[in-house]
């Protein structure tokens, strides 16, 4: 008779990948325990997605309102406080930190951080668990970059940020990226006088260039958000007075003055639960794995952000339904990654899909692309908006390999292309398929027309 454990899996981490694979698990009659150090239900749910959502819902429509011609005579204000505190009911309202729906499942809960002591022994506090199989779900954390001051000096993150009861009347955000530009066009939208710095050449630097070029222009001639690009921050400094962060721009070193500091510098997997005594191999990038999410060691599998690739709330959660299918199952059926979105929740907001032009130039593959601006559009003119695109992107048998979408709700937008990108659908399939003219959706018609005749550029 086998080594009896305290349970059949032991998932660490209750995020999206997390929580997804204890609950099937649990479905199917194993015996499941869940060890959370934070939030149950993860960061993502508690104080990421959801907050930040409702946030900068609000932000947006706010800005919106403010410019229609019609409103500009009214003072509108708004109670700040008030903001806060609808973050913190609808995470409520939508089971955050709430471990008894992960109980109702049958899934036992443990609070605290988990240390490996072996292959099949975690601590947690002062207890040991065993387990036959492990599952690592820890997702990742805020990477700060060397940054001298940061140990002494007061900064927010994203996530800590939207939480402010006062607004400040200067801030600096650090880093361009998806997380930078969302509390960037956040604070500049509510009226704050808003620095953004990017290492990089453009803004949103993951993106092929009309990305950031677009939520580029529409930041600055908008909302006169500052943008220094080619900036690297190497200090902080603070005051009684204010923050002063001191940047190289060139060759030349430079220093500004703000209220309030953001860093969104990116993330970085969550790695120090004393993975080397369970023989599991990683790198600072994230968790080494096969296509089945298995690790060095043969009974831990890990899955979702603590694996460093692409981070979203869905592809995690997928990560964690198809492992616990192939446990279940025992087949070797690896997750499909086509079709995965990744957005950007700025206004406009950024929707991509597939490949991009930096992807197949790392390749070296040929493609056939076509941009469609919104100007033809009558949706642009009824709504008075300008700043944005479609782009479509097709392989040498002008199969949609690639989109991207910028324009207000692109996240919905995008949806039928994401279905073309797994499906290996063709523009002229796109091209046939009826959309309503008065849509920024129109314009997927009209790219893809335009490489049927093969006007895309090559």
């Amino acid at each position: 008779m086998g080594k009896k454990y305290d349970f059949q899996y032991i998932v660490i981490g209750s995020g999206p990948a997390g929580s997804a694979a204890a609950i099937e698990l649990a479905k199917a009659k194993k015996r499941v325990a869940l060890i959370e150090g934070r939030f149950w239900g993860g960061s993502n749910l508690n104080t990421r997605d959801l907050p930040y959502a409702v946030a900068l819902d609000f932000s947006h429509t706010y800005n919106k309102i403010l410019s229609y011609p019609e409103l500009g005579h009214q003072d509108i204000h708004f109670n700040f406080p008030t903001v806060s505190a609808r973050q913190l009911k609808v995470v409520v309202e939508a089971g955050g930190n709430n471990k008894q729906i992960f109980e109702q499942a049958n899934v036992t809960c443990i609070k605290g951080f988990a240390n490996f002591l072996d292959k099949h022994t975690v601590a947690v506090n002062s207890q040991k668990y065993t387990a036959e199989t492990f599952i690592i779900a820890t997702g990742a954390k805020l990477k700060v970059l060397e940054i001298a001051g940061t140990e002494s000096v007061d900064y927010l993150t994203p996530e800590t940020a939207i939480k402010l009861r006062r607004l400040p009347k200067v801030v600096a955000v650090v880093g361009g990226g998806a997380s930078g530009c969302e509390i960037a066009e956040y604070f500049a939208e509510l009226g704050v006088k808003t620095l953004l710095f990017e290492m990089a050449e453009h803004i949103l630097p993951r993106e092929d260039v009309e990305i950031g070029t677009t939520i580029s222009d529409y930041f600055i001639q908008k909302l006169g958000v500052n943008i220094l690009p080619n900036c690297r921050v190497v200090a902080l400094e603070e005051d009684e007075i204010s923050k002063r962060i001191i940047f190289r721009d060139g060759e030349s070193e430079k220093a500004v003055r703000v209220d309030t500091v953001v860093l969104a510098t990116g993330s970085q997997p969550n790695l120090d639960l004393g993975l080397e005594n369970a023989e599991v191999k990683y790198q600072a990038a994230g968790i080494k794995v096969d296509k089945c999410f298995q690790t060095s060691a043969k009974n831990i599998y890990a899955i979702g952000d603590c694996l460093g690739q692409e981070s979203s709330t869905e592809r995690a959660r997928q990560e964690g339904l198809a492992l616990a299918n192939i446990l279940i199952t025992k087949s070797k059926t690896p997750l499909n990654y086509q079709g995965f979105v990744r957005c950007v929740r700025t206004f406009p907001e950024v929707a991509v899909v597939g490949l991009n032009e930096y992807d197949l130039l790392k390749r070296d593959r040929k493609y056939k692309k076509c941009v469609v601006g919104f100007d033809g559009l009558i949706i642009s003119h009824t709504e008075n908006f300008h700043h944005g695109f479609v782009k479509l992107i097709t392989d040498k048998n002008n199969r949609i390999i690639g989109a991207a979408v910028v324009a207000p709700d692109a996240g919905s937008i995008i949806s039928e292309l994401a279905l073309a990108v797994r499906h290996g659908l063709t523009a002229l399939e796109l091209a046939s398929t009826p959309h309503p003219y008065n849509s920024y959706s129109y314009a997927i018609k009209i790219a893809a027309k335009g490489l049927v005749s093969s006007k895309g550029k090559k």
